[in-house]
C-alpha cells in the first residue's frame, strides 16, 4: 500500500466541511491516512478510539457524505480520486473489491454507490486500474458468473420477480440487475426467506408509507430488505386505524421506526 496521502482543498475548504466539529474533521484525515489504495477502511472504529473520536462523529461523516458506507461495517471515502493519483507500481488493489464494484466514479472524481443513484443516471463506471485511470470504460466484475458468490453456476433467485413486484407497488424504478440490491435479496433468501415473503414486507410497507411524503422515499431495497426485513414481515396486518395512527407519528418517531434509534443506519 501507498505511504502518501494527498488532500484536495476542494473537499477541506469547503464550508460543509469547515463548519463540523474539528473532531469530525480531525477523524476524517486520520481515516484517509488509513484507508487503502482505493479509499476504503475496514477498521474506522479503531481509529476513532486511537484518536478519542466518537461515534458521533463518524455519523456526521456519513451524513454529509464524506463517507460511504456498506452492509458489512466497511466504509469508502467518496472523495478519495479527488485528493490521491496513486502511482502504478506502488498500488496495491483493496481488499474489497465487492464493494469497489458497487461504486461509479461521477464527473466529478467521486465515488457514487449505484443503488443510490436515480434510475435515469448513468456515470462511468469503476474499471479495474482507476487508481491510474481516474474514469474507466469498463466494468470491474463478473458478468457471466453469479457476482454474489463467485460461482459458475446460475442463481436462481427472483431478484427480478421481487424487484419487479415492488416497483408495481411503489411506481419506482429499481433495477433488479444492481449488485447491491442482488446481495440484499440474497441474504434475506439465505436467511430462509421466499418470494411470498419479499412480497408481504412489500405490501405491508407500501401500504403504510406510499402516501406519506415524507416516508415514500424509503420503499427502496435498501431499507425494506435490509436488517429490518424480519420485522416487517412480522409486522399486522395494517388496518385503516392504523395506516391512521401511523400518520399521526411525528418525523422523528417515523425516522427511527425505518433507521433505528442512531439515526444513521451501517
Amino acid at each position: 500500500m501507498a505511504q502518501r496521502r494527498m488532500f484536495s482543498k476542494k473537499v477541506t475548504d469547503t464550508d460543509v466541511f469547515l463548519d463540523m466539529p474539528l473532531s469530525t474533521q480531525a477523524l476524517y484525515f486520520h481515516l484517509n491516512m488509513h484507508a487503502d489504495d482505493d479509499g476504503f477502511i475496514d477498521n474506522t472504529k479503531t481509529i476513532q478510539r486511537m484518536i478519542g473520536s466518537s461515534d458521533d462523529d463518524r455519523k456526521l461523516l456519513v451524513a454529509k457524505q464524506f463517507l460511504l458506507p456498506f452492509e458489512n461495517g466497511v466504509v469508502v471515502i467518496k472523495d478519495w480520486r479527488v485528493h490521491n493519483y496513486i502511482r502504478k507500481d506502488t498500488y496495491n488493489q483493496t481488499m474489497y473489491p465487492n464493494e469497489l464494484e458497487q461504486l461509479n466514479i461521477n464527473d466529478s472524481g467521486q465515488y457514487e454507490r449505484q443503488d443510490l443513484l436515480p434510475y435515469t443516471e448513468r456515470p462511468r463506471d469503476v474499471d479495474e486500474t482507476l487508481t491510474q485511470v481516474r474514469l474507466g470504460k469498463d466494468r470491474l466484475g463478473k458478468d457471466s458468473k453469479d457476482i454474489l458468490s463467485g460461482s459458475d453456476e446460475p442463481d436462481h433467485v427472483p431478484y427480478k420477480e421481487i424487484v419487479d413486484y415492488l416497483n408495481e407497488k411503489a411506481n419506482t424504478k429499481y433495477r433488479s440487475s444492481g449488485s447491491k440490491t442482488k446481495s440484499l435479496i440474497k441474504a434475506r433468501v439465505n436467511d430462509g426467506f421466499d418470494l411470498d415473503d419479499f412480497k408481504k414486507v412489500i405490501d405491508t410497507k407500501t401500504s403504510q408509507w406510499l402516501n406519506d411524503q415524507k416516508m415514500k422515499k424509503f420503499l427502496r431495497p435498501e431499507t425494506l430488505f435490509g436488517t429490518k426485513f424480519e420485522g416487517y414481515l412480522n409486522e399486522v396486518g395494517v388496518t385503516q386505524q392504523t395506516k391512521k395512527d401511523y400518520s399521526q407519528m411525528t418525523r422523528e418517531q417515523k425516522l427511527i421506526e425505518v433507521m433505528g434509534k442512531d439515526g444513521v443506519r451501517f
